[in-house]
């Protein structure tokens, strides 16, 4: 998979469905989103398809007579680059006030800070390794 490009919000929800169902055709797209939410309009769909192949993001091959559109990025590096681009505008690039930010916002659970601390842990050279907890009796 190659460089992922900049994708609008609108663009996710169709790129979604796509590395979930790929290879997947304008219709199952089409389904798929309206199941999700009526709102979505078929025209805007199939023009949303039509964006994201100009952009390289997804590509298609014949099927029958409809298209099947397979993703040409992975989701993994569109998140990273869509990550990467969000911290770099509202946080000016530096990654602690961002973590300081969501910390401090979010209601985080005691498993969801020991997830943090150990995700930081693996991150830290020459940190320790966290003990595991062991059972109270």
């Amino acid at each position: 998979m190659k460089t992922a490009p900049r994708i609008s919000d609108t663009e996710w929800e169709l790129m979604r469905v796509v590395w979930a169902r790929s290879p997947a055709t304008a219709a199952n797209i089409i389904a798929t989103l309206t199941a999700r939410d009526p709102s979505w309009h078929p025209k805007t769909a199939r023009t949303l398809l039509a964006r994201l192949v100009q952009k390289k993001a997804l590509g298609y091959q014949p099927q029958g007579r409809a298209y099947a559109y397979i993703p040409l990025v992975s989701e993994a590096d569109c998140v990273a680059a869509a990550s990467e681009s969000f911290v770099e505008r509202v946080f000016g690039g530096s990654f602690r006030p961002m973590l300081a930010h969501l910390v401090e916002r979010q209601h985080l659970t005691p498993q969801d800070l020991d997830e943090l601390r150990i995700l930081l842990d693996k991150k830290a050279p020459g940190a320790p390794k966290p003990q595991k907890k062991r059972p109270v009796p």
